[in-house]
C-alpha cells in the first residue's frame, strides 16, 4: 500500500482496479505476455517502442515465427529457439545475443528472461521481459569507463597524498629522494631519476630508481646547465631553466642531444628503453631545485596529459620538501658549529684524566642544547659540568651559550657548595636568558693534595644520575643530591641539595646527558641498566676508547644529541 500526495490523502492500493495494468503500461522493460503454445496475448508500450510495432499488429501473433530471426536476418527452425523450448517446461529462463525483427525491419539484438504465469498450479501463460542488449553492452562499457577512470582518479589522489605525507616525514634530502622513488616506482611508472642544482651552475643526478630498486650506477654524474639563452631541445635542460613540464613520446625520447647534460638524460632513457617519459620542476617556476623524470618502457601504456597534471604536482610539493631540508641543514650546519666552539677545551690536572665527546642527532633530527664543561676554579678546584637545555632548534644552542657563560662566571670564585652556584643560576635565568628550561649537574672534584684522596661535592638540577665505576666495586649512579630543574615555578621546591661522595684511586665517574640512555619504543630503566652494562665491560680500557664505545655501542633510532664527560682518577 502506498500513501499517495493528492490534497485528498488518498491511498493507492493494488486491488483497485487497474492498478497492474498501470504498472505494466509504465514499465520501462519491454514486456509481451503469451500463451504456453507461444502466442501474444499482450504487449506493454516499451515494447512496442523497442520492436517499432503496434500491439494490436502484434496480438494473436506466434511471437517465434513474428520477431525470432538470425544474425542476417534469416528464419530460425523452431526447434533451435531457445525461449520456444523454454514454454513447454514452464520454468524461468534467460538468454542473450537472439535477435528480434524490428517492424521497419531491422534487427535488434536482445537479451530476454522468461517466467511462468500460473493459476492453481497450471502454467496459464509466460511473461517475457526483454531489452536492448547491444544499448546494454553499450551502457555497461561506459559504466566500465567511467569506473576504470574513477579508479584511476582516487590512485593518482592518493599517491600524491602519501608523497606528501612520506616526504613530509624527513628533513634530510637523500632520505626523501630515496622514499620518493619508492612511491613512484612501479605504481606510477617503471623508471624516476632526480636532477638537483648544485653550485657553480653544475646539475647533479642524485637518484635513479627502477624495478630493482636504487640503481647506483646511473647515478653521480654532473654536468653544466646550459643557460637559459641558448637554444635547447632536451626536456631536463628546458625544464631546468624555468620551462614548462614535458611530455615525450617514444620518438621524443630519441631524440640526439646537444649539450653534455642533455647527453646524460638522453643515454639515460635510451637504457632504460624508454617509450614514453615526462619531466617537471622541483619547485614553482621562480625557484627551481631541480627535476624529476618518470619514465615507462611499455608502448602499450604511455603517458598521458593526466599523468603529466599529477607529476607536475608532485614535483611542486617535492620542491618545497628539497627546498625546507636545505634551509633546515643550513640552520644545523650553524647550530652545530655554534655549539663545538662553544664546548671549551679540557683542563689538565695532576693524577685526573678528563675526556669529552659530544655527539650531534642524526641527520634529519635538530640539534640540541647539550654541553659539558670542565674548569678549574679560583681555589684549585676542578668543576665538572653536564646540561641540557629545553628545546632541539637553533634557540636551543643559543641558550646553552648563555647558561655556558654565566654558570662559570658564578662558579669561578665560588668556594661553598654547588647548590648555592645553581641557586643564582636559576635566579638569575630567567631575567638575563631565553633559556625556558634546562636540567644541569655541577660537580667539585675536591682533594686535600693533588694526589688525592678526593672527594665529589655536587647537585643536580633534575638531570640524569652521574654514574661511578670503582675499581674493587660494582657500578652504581650516584642518585643523591637530585633537586628541581631550571626553570621550575618558584615556591614549587625546597632548598636545592647536596650529595657527596668518596672517589678511591682508579675509579672513573660519567656524566652524560639523556640523548645517551633515552631511545624511543624503550624505558628509562632500560636505558639506564645498558649503559651500566657496558660501562662496566668497558672500565678498564682507556678513557677515550670508553668514550667512544660507549657511543658507538648507542642502539639505533635515537634523535637526541649527546654530550659525554668522563672523569678517571689515577692509581699512586
Amino acid at each position: 500500500m502506498v500513501e499517495g500526495a493528492g490534497d485528498e490523502g488518498r491511498r493507492w492500493s493494488a486491488a483497485e482496479p487497474g492498478f497492474w495494468r498501470q504498472v505494466v503500461e509504465q514499465l520501462g522493460t519491454a514486456l509481451i505476455v503469451m500463451d504456453p503454445a507461444g502466442q501474444i496475448l499482450a504487449v506493454n508500450p516499451a515494447a512496442e517502442r523497442l520492436l517499432g510495432r503496434a500491439a494490436t499488429a502484434m496480438r494473436g501473433e506466434d511471437a517465434h515465427d513474428l520477431l525470432h530471426r538470425d544474425a542476417h536476418g534469416g528464419r530460425i527452425p523452431r526447434e533451435q529457439c531457445p525461449l520456444h523450448r523454454a514454454l513447454p517446461e514452464g520454468g524461468v529462463a534467460r538468454g542473450e545475443g537472439d535477435h528480434y525483427l524490428r517492424g521497419d525491419g531491422r534487427l535488434v539484438a536482445i537479451s530476454w528472461s522468461v517466467s511462468p504465469l500460473t493459476d492453481d498450479g497450471s502454467v496459464k501463460g509466460m511473461a517475457v521481459l526483454f531489452d536492448d542488449a547491444a544499448g546494454n553492452r553499450s551502457a555497461r562499457r561506459e559504466r566500465a569507463a567511467y569506473t576504470s577512470a574513477l579508479e584511476d582518479l582516487t590512485e593518482r589522489l592518493t599517491l600524491v597524498a602519501e608523497i606528501t605525507d612520506v616526504l613530509g616525514q624527513t628533513l634530510e634530502t637523500d632520505e626523501a629522494l630515496v622514499r620518493l622513488g619508492r612511491l613512484l616506482v612501479p605504481r606510477l611508472a617503471d623508471w624516476a631519476a632526480v636532477d638537483l642544482r648544485a653550485g657553480s651552475g653544475q646539475v647533479h643526478r642524485v637518484a635513479v630508481t627502477g624495478p630493482e630498486g636504487r640503481d647506483a650506477a646511473q647515478e653521480g654524474r654532473r654536468e653544466r646547465l646550459p643557460e637559459a639563452g641558448e637554444v635547447a631541445r632536451s626536456p631536463l635542460v628546458q625544464v631546468l631553466n624555468g620551462g614548462d613540464p614535458v611530455l615525450q613520446g617514444q620518438a621524443g625520447t630519441a631524440a640526439p642531444p646537444d649539450s653534455p647534460l642533455a647527453a646524460v638524460h638522453s643515454g639515460f632513457l635510451q637504457a632504460v628503453g624508454a617509450t614514453s617519459a615526462i619531466t617537471v620542476p622541483l619547485g614553482s617556476r621562480s625557484q627551481i631545485a631541480g627535476a624529476l623524470t618518470v619514465v615507462r618502457t611499455d608502448p602499450a601504456h604511455p603517458f598521458d596529459t593526466s599523468d603529466l597534471e599529477v607529476v607536475s604536482d608532485i614535483g611542486r610539493r617535492v620542491g618545497l620538501v628539497i627546498d625546507n631540508a636545505r634551509r633546515f641543514g643550513r640552520q644545523r650546519a650553524v647550530a652545530e658549529a655554534m655549539q663545538r666552539n662553544l664546548l671549551a677545551p679540557l683542563p689538565r690536572f695532576a693524577r685526573m684524566q678528563l675526556a669529552a665527546r659530544y655527539q650531534p642527532a642524526p641527520a634529519g633530527s635538530q640539534v640540541g642544547g647539550d654541553w659539558y664543561d670542565a674548569f678549574e676554579l679560583k681555589d684549585g678546584t676542578l668543576a665538572l659540568v653536564i646540561g641540557d637545555v629545553v628545546g632541539h632548534d637553533l634557540t636551543a644552542a643559543a641558550g646553552m651559550a648563555q647558561l655556558h657563560g654565566i654558570l662559570r662566571s658564578l662558579a669561578w670564585d665560588h668556594t661553598g657548595p654547588p647548590s648555592a652556584v645553581v641557586d643564582r643560576l636559576d635566579d638569575a635565568m630567567p631575567v638575563i636568558t631565553t633559556v625556558p628550561m634546562a636540567t644541569l649537574v655541577l660537580a667539585r672534584v675536591e682533594g686535600r693534595s693533588p694526589t688525592g684522596p678526593w672527594t665529589l661535592q655536587w647537585t643536580s638540577a633534575g638531570h640524569p644520575p652521574p654514574l661511578l665505576l670503582t675499581p674493587d666495586g660494582p657500578a652504581r649512579y650516584l642518585e643523591a643530591g637530585q633537586g628541581l630543574l631550571l626553570g621550575a615555578p618558584p615556591g614549587t621546591g625546597g632548598s636545592r641539595p647536596n650529595a657527596t661522595q668518596p672517589l678511591p684511586a682508579g675509579s672513573t665517574l660519567l656524566l652524560y646527558t639523556d640523548g645517551l640512555i633515552e631511545i624511543p619504543g624503550s624505558d628509562l630503566d632500560t636505558g639506564l641498566s645498558r649503559l651500566r652494562r657496558h660501562a662496566v665491560a668497558l672500565a678498564h680500557e682507556p678513557l677515550d676508547t670508553l668514550c667512544d664505545q660507549l657511543l658507538a655501542r648507542m642502539p639505533p633510532g635515537s634523535a637526541d644529541d649527546v654530550a659525554l664527560l668522563a672523569l678517571r682518577l689515577s692509581t699512586p
